[in-house]
């Protein structure tokens, strides 16, 4: 179980016992009533889509906060779908925030406690988005530029 620092949620926080990606795939869903996922480096988000509707949590581990491969992982379930919590755990550092954020993650869990004030600068670091994406609805920058 991970210590959650900042969850931005009006549900009641998820404290399952995630398993791996491998286990709750595992012949086809059928050897596990698992409701939390826990996505490592190198796993496939993708192997979950068929059975988001049973998980009320899915954990994206960073090993590294140089290991950007749980931001993919977060956004391919945004955008197919999921609407459970998505807690980042580890190496999460102050400069990802706003970008996790945006990806679709609504739960943090860093390995070391981060700065609460600094934690609310980095979320509303950035009035203005390069990219669209369906977790917050936020116009790209060109697109206000040159509206159609």
């Amino acid at each position: 179980m991970v210590e959650v620092q900042f969850r931005f949620r009006d549900d009641e926080a998820v404290n399952d016992a995630a398993v791996t990606v491998d286990a709750f795939v595992a012949d086809g869903f059928a050897q596990t009533n698992a409701t939390a996922v826990r996505i490592e480096p190198g796993d496939d988000a993708r192997a979950l889509l068929p059975q988001l509707d049973r998980l009320a949590l899915i954990e994206v581990n960073f090993p590294a906060w140089t290991d950007g491969r749980g931001y993919s992982s977060a956004r391919l379930l945004r955008e197919a779908g999921y609407t459970g919590e998505m807690r980042a755990v580890g190496d999460v550092v102050i400069d990802m925030l706003g970008h996790l954020q945006r990806c679709g993650f609504d739960a943090f869990a860093p390995d070391k406690a981060l700065n609460p004030d600094d934690a609310k600068n980095a979320f509303a670091r950035w009035d203005n988005v390069y990219q669209a994406t369906v977790v917050d609805g936020r116009q790209a920058i060109w697109a206000k530029r040159h509206p159609a």
